[in-house]
């Protein structure tokens, strides 16, 4: 299906004048603006329903986005990506604009990469493979269990990953499966297990990016979900957060220590406030009734502050706080990383997990005598663009 649809873009271009425009999605832009700035007609936005109308509010800064118009001018589609997943999909019928949301579609790729260490394994590994992903992804498995500085020339790295490929090109985080560094001759190595979490060979969980609920809540209204096909609607729907039903004016908290770099109204998601942390991490809390004072952009806040109040503002049917998490801008499930302390692999679970890093510790060993890198990477966008395939 998703081929197909391409396949017809593909033609639309071939056989028509039309001309295809890749832009960049502006600091402040909201979707509302888009089409007064295009003069498309603002019925669009308003035709959507709350969900959709609020994952529009989802569009990253900077994006690149694709608009493909007539050779009269006349937009014909647009291709907005939301994340890695999924695109916001404008297209011109007759004399009507229709919206709807679709897939995007990419390869995953296992590879694995063996290297000697030279200098320090982020710029080694950046070295050896041309992708600072993956070397982000390394030092933020490790920093909690390995001390980088009793490294000497000559330890080794391993890693076993997954990425995701688009026309050829990598984009979005590569996905550690696992990774073993030599400490003078140790080897420490790390699983990623239980939903992508980091576990040494013990099956005892690292210490990494750990968030407090942020709210006293009665229920979860809604959770977190990217792409699901919806059998009554026919459409992809799609929510990036957490929503906590909780009484207006309940206590917000920070899930964990960082800096706001966002205050203020923000579409469909109304008060809001956003908190960048470590790691690549950001939070975001919407619909907020309030900010607590002294709140703003630029102040740094610790795990557990209150920062604002539970409210109904922006498209809301009722009092509830919208918890969103991002990692490297893409949307996560905040229930992935949401713990109060560290947990401990026990029974069943525990021997699965022995079976699966027995498994893969022999990997490494092959990877250690007998390896193939795989090329460098080329110079990629966090999201990924969409011109060849309309194009080529």
């Amino acid at each position: 299906m998703i081929r197909l649809f391409f396949i017809l873009i593909f033609w639309l271009v071939s056989l028509s004048a039309s001309t295809l425009h890749v832009e960049k999605w502006g600091q402040g832009e909201t979707f509302l603006t888009f089409l007064e700035n295009n003069k498309l007609p603002l019925s669009i936005y308003y035709n959507l329903d709350n969900l959709e109308q609020e994952l529009a509010t989802e569009i990253m800064s900077n994006v690149k986005y694709q608009i493909l118009k007539s050779d009269d001018g006349t937009i014909e589609q647009v291709l907005i990506p939301i994340g890695e997943e999924l695109q916001l999909h404008i297209i011109k019928r007759a004399d009507k604009y229709e919206f709807t949301t679709t897939p995007i579609s990419y390869q995953e790729q296992k590879l694995s990469v063996t290297i000697d260490i030279e200098n320090s394994p982020y710029q080694d590994i950046i070295n050896e493979t041309n992708n600072y992903l993956l070397a982000h992804e390394f030092i933020q498995a490790f920093k909690n269990s390995v001390n980088f500085k009793r490294l000497q020339k000559g330890d080794r790295v391993v890693i076993f990953y997954t990425k995701k490929t688009r026309l050829g090109r990598q984009f979005g985080s590569p996905k550690i499966e696992v990774a073993m560094i030599e400490e003078r001759g140790r080897k420490n190595y790390v699983f990623s297990y239980n939903s992508g979490r980091f576990y040494d060979i013990k099956g005892k969980e690292i210490a990494g990016f750990f968030l407090a609920k942020p709210v006293n809540y009665h229920r979860i209204s809604d959770g977190f979900t990217y792409k699901r096909w919806h059998p009554i609607l026919k459409k992809y729907r799609a929510h990036l957060g957490i929503d906590y039903a909780a009484k207006t004016g309940t206590s917000i908290r920070a899930a964990s220590h960082g800096k706001i770099i966002q205050l203020g109204n923000k579409g469909g998601y109304g008060k809001c406030i956003t908190i960048k942390h470590s790691n690549g991490y950001k939070t975001l809390y919407a619909h907020m009734n309030g900010y607590k004072k002294g709140m703003r952009v630029g102040r740094k806040v610790k795990k557990g502050q209150t920062i604002g109040y539970v409210g109904s503002t922006g498209l809301s049917t009722g009092p509830h706080l919208h918890f969103g998490l991002y990692k490297n801008n893409r949307a996560i499930n905040p229930n992935s990383v949401i713990r109060v302390t560290k947990s401990k692999l026990k029974g069943k679970t525990k021997e699965e997990f022995f079976t699966y890093s027995k498994k893969l510790q022999k990997d490494i060993q092959v990877a250690l005598v007998n390896y193939e890198n795989p090329t460098k990477e080329k110079s990629f966008d966090y999201i990924v663009s969409l011109d060849e395939e309309f194009i080529n």
